[in-house]
């Protein structure tokens, strides 16, 4: 009968540890899936900065943001620094601040978002220019090949011209993108010493002040024959300034960019003559798969150029646009 006792108690003993043993496992098991469901569920964190969103090259860019989101189920804030250095700067300190998982920066300026770039490295986060390159250690850049869309512009400009006339260039802000158009222009009417720069301003990017700049040109200057502009929303600009002094018909205008208001500006006829054009949702599509690379510990190239198609009403209806 003793010996009955012990021979339930040890029963019960080992019962009771193979149900704890049961009950552990269990919740490891449970605790493993809700890792694992934890870890899939986890959306990628992307924060995008442009100069303005008011001009539609960049409202382009938020566009492929989009794709980028539905493509890698992530989440994408995108926003604009207005032409402000201060606030861009202000901008990538934030997306530190909410940990993204990576920084897609279209610089305002190059060299004085260096200080922000920086920040961002020490942190962990990959930084990837977009349009432009930016100083502080970024990890790559995606941009059009802006010499190239330069060199086309001048090309076509100088063959319309048959090699002689007065020019005016609208110039741009202090980044990469637009440096590298006006080097592009240069490597080619430099060959051609009838061709005359008889005035260069800087437009900023946008339509109002190139529209003010464009004024000033044009009364200082009794003939013009061709105006060079950094980007297409300067081209409307000077468009403007053209039409108020009724001198519409006097010269034509070139530029770099292919936005919404160039195509029309093409199936419309008039001084509009032609457009490089780039295509800027695709940077920040290979953007981000770049900076994914990035963090997996790929290597990636420093820079990324996406070739610029030269439009112009010969062409327009096949360009498939923004």
């Amino acid at each position: 009968m003793k010996n009955f006792k012990i021979f339930n108690i040890v029963l019960l003993i080992l019962t009771l540890c193979f149900l704890g043993a049961c009950s552990n496992n269990e919740s490891a098991s449970n605790t493993g899936k809700t890792d694992d469901k934890s870890n899939t569920e986890k959306k990628l964190k992307i924060g995008l900065t442009v100069p303005n969103l008011s001009n539609p090259f960049f409202v382009a860019m938020s566009k492929g943001a989009k794709e980028v989101a539905s493509k890698y189920n992530a989440e994408v804030t995108t926003v604009s620094a207005d032409q402000d250095l201060a606030k861009q700067t202000a901008q990538i300190e934030d997306f530190i601040t909410k940990k993204v998982d990576l920084i897609l920066l279209s610089p305002f300026d190059s060299a004085g978002i260096a200080g922000a770039v920086s920040e961002a490295k020490a942190a962990g986060i990959p930084v990837v220019a977009l349009d432009g390159f930016a100083e502080g250690g970024i990890d790559t850049v995606v941009m059009s090949d802006n010499v190239q869309a330069g060199r086309l512009a001048a090309e076509y400009l100088v063959k319309q011209l048959n090699g002689k006339g007065n020019i005016v260039i609208i110039d741009g802000p202090p980044v990469s993108a637009v440096t590298d158009r006006i080097k592009g222009f240069n490597e080619v009417i430099k060959k051609y010493p009838d061709i005359k720069v008889v005035a260069k301003q800087n437009g900023e990017g946008n339509r109002e002040k190139a529209l003010t700049v464009m004024e000033g040109a044009l009364t200082a200057n009794k003939k013009i024959d061709a105006v060079f502009t950094i980007n297409d929303e300067e081209a409307v600009g000077v468009q403007i300034a053209q039409e108020q002094a009724n001198r519409q018909n006097e010269f034509f205008v070139v530029s770099v960019d292919g936005a919404p208001s160039a195509v029309d500006a093409l199936k419309k006829g008039g001084s509009f003559a032609g457009t490089s054009a780039q295509f800027p949702n695709q940077m920040v599509i290979d953007g981000v798969a770049l900076a994914l690379k990035v963090i997996d510990g790929k290597k990636v190239d420093s820079k990324v150029l996406i070739p610029t198609k030269f439009i112009t009403k010969d062409n327009v209806d096949s360009y498939s646009g923004w």
